[in-house]
């Protein structure tokens, strides 16, 4: 995709489309101020009669209008101009993109960042506007038979900007939404291929097409044998229900010589039927979803790599399947961590917990500054904070803060949620060193609390993303979060916004 920004008035801009907003009780947008009057008031009339409504998420296509160069005029509805708001602004610019979609228009101009969005500066308005158009556009139809749909002809986004100088924002912000969306379709195409493609072996696979894009990125997909070898008994007794072989691959980025990593640890179940503990079958196609917090740590590699940011940051994914079988492991069995610590398995279907904590104990080598773990770990997560925002758990305030606000501003929420010794003492068993669940009220903190086990002197943050890795319903499909928030953390750590 091409970019380009404009500081020229809306009637004289010579494009396929403009976009231009209008608000609640017949209130004009900046562009749309400009067309109503170079058209006579054109727009007040249609406002007047209807024919263009102001609610958010509507739009109104409008021929080439005399007096205004455009062949087109996208003009979107934006609600009360008090609430106007970063959501609002993603629900016009998605339903202007929806509008076009099946046209042969290849060019649009957003005049909506030239409107007042709680402040957001033109570098986040635009970075807003890029990632909202690359999501309207995605789709995935790989698995399908017949003719692909064709491409859509959009080739070319343009901004309107109050003054030049807000042109380099816009510039950065195009930079860095474009490895965005690349990386979260990267994610999102991860976690929407069916379970016998995106296998474990598939992951480390494309884990290792990454490194030979990048040069200045290095992969390792060790084997089950040498997973072995390190000790790694808990994540192995996930896969012992199942012939397809557990990977661990471990990504290294190296853009500075000067600090200690920042790792990145997702879980990779690519298929979860909960092993002994069986799942319900209702809804169990979703559990190829298991593997999100996998696809979405790689894919935020996928986004340092290209933007060749200038930190250090290192990716290990554990990954197999969790399925029930006559070797399956058994609720009851006991089983032995890389840390040497003793887990009794009360659910099987608590696995990516087992998987993660020997993750968690080989990053130990690489003396992080920061390790932060992303998973779909817990159906209580999605009962805490439902579909919306990210658990946000960690033994450190101030890193807790940082991926809140991160998420804030990248417009990928999360939300904290505490780890503290009441619930951890739940983790108790007579016969191990703990067990691998609690209790069922506040199942989500205690599986926090099993993984803070093994994290103990390390700055970590856990991210449960079981409520918002993927959508179900008629809109199914991966979300690729937390991609942007993960990146926004990244980048304000590389000091690369402006």
């Amino acid at each position: 995709m091409d970019y380009f920004t404009t500081t020229g008035a809306a009637r004289r801009l010579a494009s396929s489309c403009i976009l231009a907003g209008v608000y609640e009780r017949g209130k004009l947008g900046a562009a749309a101020e400009d067309i109503d009057s170079a058209t006579g008031g054109r727009l007040a009339d249609l406002i007047r009669q209807s024919d263009i409504s102001t609610s958010v998420g509507s739009c109104t296509v409008l021929p080439a209008l005399p007096g205004v160069k455009a062949k087109r005029i996208l003009v979107v509805g934006l609600g009360k101009r008090g609430e106007f708001g970063i959501s609002q602004y993603r629900k016009a610019i998605a339903a202007g993109i929806a509008a076009i979609r099946h046209t042969r228009i290849h060019d649009i101009t957003n005049f909506l960042t030239l409107e007042e969005v709680n402040g957001a500066s033109p570098y986040y308005l635009a970075r807003y506007a890029v990632e909202t158009i690359g999501n309207a556009l995605y789709r995935f139809d790989e698995m399908k038979s017949g003719r692909k749909k064709p491409s859509v002809p959009l080739k070319k986004i343009g901004f309107a900007v109050q003054k030049r100088g807000d042109a380099r924002q816009v510039d950065l912000a195009c930079q860095h939404a474009d490895a965005i969306v690349n990386g979260m379709s990267l994610a999102k195409d991860l976690g929407n291929l069916p379970p016998n493609v995106c296998t474990p072996s598939y992951l480390g696979r494309t884990a290792v097409q990454l490194a030979k894009k990048h040069r200045n990125l290095q992969t390792r997909v060790l084997n089950e044998t040498e997973i072995k070898r390190l000790g790694m008994h808990s994540f192995l007794s996930v896969t012992n229900g199942t012939s397809e072989p557990a990977k661990l691959i471990v990504m290294q980025y190296k853009g500075t010589t000067k600090q200690r990593p920042t790792v990145l640890v997702g879980k990779g179940i690519t298929f979860d039927a909960g092993g002994i503990s069986l799942k319900p079958g209702p809804g169990m196609d979703e559990m190829k979803y298991d593997m999100c917090g996998a696809a979405s740590v790689m894919a935020t590699m996928a986004v340092v790599a290209t933007l060749k940011l200038p930190i250090n940051l290192n990716v290990v994914i554990p990954t197999c399947e969790n399925l029930p079988s006559s070797t399956a492991t058994r609720p009851g069995d006991i089983v032995t961590s890389m840390a040497g610590l003793t887990i009794e398995v009360l659910n099987t279907d608590a696995e990516g917990r087992l998987i993660l904590c020997d993750a968690l104990t080989y990053s130990r080598r690489f003396k992080p500054e920061t390790i932060i773990d992303v998973a779909t770990l817990t159906g209580a997560c999605v009962i805490a904070l439902g579909h919306h925002r990210t658990a946000i758990m960690s033994n450190d305030d101030e890193l807790a803060d940082e991926l809140r606000r991160g998420g804030i501003a990248a417009d990928d929420r999360g939300w904290p949620m505490p780890i503290a010794d009441e619930y951890d003492s739940e983790l108790h068993s007579n016969f191990a060193d703990f067990a691998n669940i609690g209790k069922r009220e506040g199942g989500a903190i205690t599986a926090a609390c099993f993984l803070g086990r093994f994290t103990k002197d390390m700055k970590w943050a856990h991210l449960d993303i079981a409520g918002t890795a993927w959508r179900t319903g008629g809109q199914k499909g991966s979300t690729g979060r937390p991609v942007p928030m993960l990146t926004e953390f990244l980048l304000r750590r590389a000091g690369a916004l402006p």
